[in-house]
């Protein structure tokens, strides 16, 4: 399941990953969203906190995330990956060669800094 934080504003998006990530939470609300902002700012901000009960993605959601990163690989500043199991640390090591922006990775009790980063 993924949700949208209060902290979306402007051209930031911050977003909760709980469970099992699904196709539909990706073409009902993060793609549309992401496609929104990035209609309405040009170049945009992404925070996605993966949090304790996180356990990863459908393979069609996986595929869309994948797909759309490389498709808008222009469009981030700043991706802020927060918390998650140790794997999502290193497929954001991997992505982050894949996007021309700049890519954090924090620990879990660091989400206020990362919202701070994602919003300088």
């Amino acid at each position: 399941m993924i949700e949208i934080m209060p902290e979306t504003k402007l051209k930031m998006l911050a977003v909760k990953a709980k469970e099992k990530l699904t196709y539909e939470d990706y073409e009902e609300v993060f793609i549309p969203k992401l496609n929104q902002l990035i209609e309405e700012y040009g170049k945009i901000t992404v925070l996605m906190y993966f949090d304790e009960n996180f356990t990863g993605w459908e393979p069609e959601a996986a595929w869309d995330d994948t797909k759309f990163g490389i498709e808008h690989r222009n469009d981030f500043e700043k991706i802020a990956v927060v918390g998650g199991p140790k794997w999502v640390e290193w497929a954001t090591r991997i992505g982050a060669y894949f996007t021309d922006g700049q890519v954090k990775i924090y620990e879990a009790s660091d989400l206020q800094a990362a919202i701070s980063w994602v919003k300088e």
